[in-house]
């Protein structure tokens, strides 16, 4: 289970521009945007992929009355779980965080890495490495298993997964925008610099 956060706001001071540290500013801005982008762009080509079983299912004269039951619980549930929970409430926040935190502290690597720096994979504290790895293993061996599924059941899991992903898609980029506008963020960026 992901940990929700707290309220608390983290403060996040700019890096003090000096000649010997001085980062471009084209840098600066794009390891935010890139990581943003890139990772909602992860997210929406897993919706393309996902979305055809999903409509196929759907549309299909084999959906009983039974299975769209089936298919209104499940995704409300998605919607919940994966969607609110999982996304706004946990993975969001802490993307933003991470961004924000990218804006202010740019490295040229990290820049070129910023998808999976926002995503927790590098340049974090070993527990959230772990659990990112987690997670990630996780989501793997369920897309594998799904795909045994005969249809429309498989439709009707793959179509709470792209509602889901749309409530994530739509927390990203609310979070981080919000974040870097304000320039405060709700979530520790979990990077070990804060954590030593």
């Amino acid at each position: 289970m992901v940990p929700v956060p707290t309220d608390r706001q983290l403060p996040v001071t700019p890096v003090e521009r000096s000649p010997t540290n001085a980062t471009p500013e084209v840098l600066r801005l794009l390891g935010p945007f890139w990581g943003t982008s890139g990772l909602v762009a992860l997210l929406a080509w897993a919706i393309v992929r996902l979305f055809p079983v999903a409509a196929e299912a759907v549309s299909s004269s084999s959906m009983a009355p039974a299975h769209w039951l089936l298919l209104l619980a499940w995704s409300a549930g998605m919607l919940w779980a994966e969607g609110y929970r999982g996304f706004h409430m946990a993975f969001a926040p802490r993307v933003a965080s991470r961004a924000l935190h990218l804006l202010h502290h740019p490295r040229p690597l990290l820049v070129v890495l910023a998808p999976i720096y926002l995503m927790g994979y590098v340049h974090a504290t070993p527990e959230r490495r772990w659990r990112a790895m987690g997670v990630t293993a996780a989501i793997v061996v369920l897309v594998v298993l799904v795909r045994f599924l005969a249809q429309p059941w498989r439709g009707i899991v793959d179509a709470g997964v792209v509602l889901g992903l749309g409530v994530g898609i739509a927390s990203i980029l609310w979070h981080t925008a919000r974040a870097l506008r304000k320039g405060t963020a709700h979530a520790d960026p979990e990077v070990p610099a804060l954590h030593a």
